[in-house]
């Protein structure tokens, strides 16, 4: 079961006196939080009336926050998105859903095990795959990733020598 709102990311400081917020976004690029009207911070709906990016990060304002206090009681709290409010590319998903998968090896259809963490390195993601006392790190590229089919629960996977 596929959990209906995702972490997106951080609200790390207060950003000057007006209220607004500073998100350290859990995504492949700031932009992809300012396509958000609505945003969740511990399970309640916020609207988001402004955000720009600002470096690596989203400046925001949130409907109800209006000054530096209120924003400070935001610290360290995690924003949320509704996968509802999201239309993914053909092919994409979202890293949250690849958690906990089944891995297979496409060669003799074994089982290696499951995601157990996705490193997210500058070239490609790896992912951490648990299986007994086995850990493999297998790169996120066509090469070793047959098929990602999260809703049967598996990924196919073509290892090499050494891994």
């Amino acid at each position: 079961m596929k959990n209906r709102y995702l972490e997106a990311g951080k609200i790390v400081n207060t950003h000057g006196i007006a209220g607004e917020v500073k998100i350290l976004p859990w995504a492949d690029g700031p932009e992809f939080l300012l396509d958000f009207d609505t945003l969740y911070i511990d399970g309640q709906p916020m609207e988001l009336t402004g955000a720009r990016v600002h470096k690596n990060c989203v400046l925001a304002k949130l409907a109800g926050i209006d000054d530096i206090n209120q924003a400070m009681k935001l610290r360290d709290k995690i924003v949320c998105i509704d996968r509802e409010d999201v239309e993914l590319e053909e092919g994409a998903f979202f890293l949250a859903d690849l958690m906990g998968l089944e891995v297979r090896q496409a060669e003799t259809g074994k089982v290696l095990g499951t995601i157990h963490d996705i490193l997210t390195p500058p070239a490609n993601n790896v992912y951490v795959v648990r299986g007994g006392e086995r850990e493999y790190m297998i790169p996120a590229v066509p090469a070793f990733i047959l098929e990602t089919n999260i809703d049967d629960g598996y990924l196919l996977v073509r290892l090499i020598e050494g891994m």
